[in-house]
């Protein structure tokens, strides 16, 4: 079986970071993938080794289609259209069980209600040279009324061979140490940082430092060392830290694969994730998280962050955290409670392993007309 994904990349990488991991899913199932798009320059970090079975292949304009072999089923992501040259030379392609080509939608995550209503439906083309056919709606969300969310079959089993101090050892070499100690402290607690740039950051800061714990923090590359960066160049940003450096120290990470990015979830005692992907990769990774929504003008990203705070029985101190964290008011952070916020996470993963995942669905799903 062969699929066709295309994707654009909008910003953040958060686009070619799911179809990345979607199409190494779909490889490691048999599955032969072509990759199309726009914009490839972030798996040169993200995916260094690429993935057997996936051929990533350059969107331009128009596609090289060249020789190329016709696939079963196709994947637009994102909202991203298909491109024309595409559709028209493959249109009247018959699969080997006398089918079309399945086209499908794949959509954004959201624990809104209008993803159960919206999911597994079609949308009829009434023109162009798939005049007739369908494309069809997949959510991926966190009931079984969804697509379910992406989850490699070894997951759990890499996770129960993962070697936490071994990691960690590994990684040090490779850290940029920007504030307070630079060797580890004992008891040391360590939380990761991918953000963009919460208007609450300078006063999670300064709680962190004024802690009886020492915290390690471990700020990935990119916008989140950015932000971090801005806020102690500044010299009348956090004074207060300068005295109180020695309860918080801050190391910067190098550009992770997307195996290392897992690997820090698991390591961390604590991790503070944005976009999609990293959601996902939270949950999996049973550890308290906060999660920064990514935010929108019209503020929609405010009512898809309560969908998911209700559907993950988020505690008080969570919520309060979350909306203070993602600018939906302006009130004192509670602190970081690592066991209710971890029971809470455990108890998350424990649902959401007891429905099939996304590649699983996608594998699965026959509608009744193509």
């Amino acid at each position: 079986m062969r699929w066709d994904i295309f994707c654009q990349v909008i910003d953040n990488f958060g686009d070619i970071g799911v179809c990345w991991r979607l199409s190494c899913d779909l490889a490691a199932r048999g599955v032969q993938v072509r990759l199309w798009v726009d914009d490839a320059s972030a798996l040169a970090w993200m995916a260094p080794d690429g993935c057997p079975g996936v051929e990533v292949r350059p969107w331009t304009q128009p596609l090289d289609l060249q020789n190329l072999e016709p696939s079963d089923v196709w994947v637009e992501a994102f909202g991203c259209e298909i491109a024309p040259e595409f559709v028209a030379a493959c249109a009247d392609h018959t699969c080997a069980d006398g089918t079309k080509p399945l086209w499908i939608n794949l959509e954004y995550l959201s624990a809104e209600r209008y993803v159960e209503r919206s999911h597994a439906l079609p949308s009829l083309l009434r023109d162009g040279p798939a005049a007739g056919r369908q494309k069809w709606f997949f959510y991926p969300g966190f009931n079984d009324k969804t697509g379910g969310l992406l989850r490699e079959a070894d997951l759990a089993q890499r996770q129960a061979d993962f070697d936490r101090s071994a990691w960690l050892h590994d990684l040090w070499p490779r850290l940029q140490h920007g504030f307070g100690a630079p060797q580890a402290a004992a008891g040391e607690q360590l939380v990761s940082l991918f953000c963009y740039e919460p208007p609450a950051l300078q006063a999670w800061l300064e709680q962190l430092a004024s802690t009886p714990r020492p915290t390690r923090l471990l700020v990935t590359a990119g916008r989140a060392t950015r932000a971090v960066q801005a806020l102690l160049s500044d010299e009348n940003g956090l004074q207060r830290l300068s005295h109180l450096q020695g309860q918080l120290s801050i190391s910067y990470l190098p550009a992770l694969t997307q195996r290392d990015f897992d690997h820090l979830l698991w390591a961390a005692d604590c991790n503070l994730v944005r976009g999609e992907d990293s959601l996902v990769r939270a949950v999996w990774a049973g550890k308290p998280f906060v999660w920064q929504i990514y935010p929108q003008h019209d503020a929609a990203h405010h009512v898809k962050l309560e969908a998911f705070l209700d559907m993950a029985q988020a505690p008080a101190s969570l919520r309060q955290f979350h909306s203070v964290w993602n600018g939906l008011e302006a009130a004192a952070l509670p602190a970081l409670d690592l066991e209710t916020w971890g029971q809470n996470a455990r108890d998350l993963r424990a649902r959401l392993l007891q429905q099939a995942d996304l590649v699983s669905q996608l594998l699965t799903f026959q509608p009744e007309t193509r």
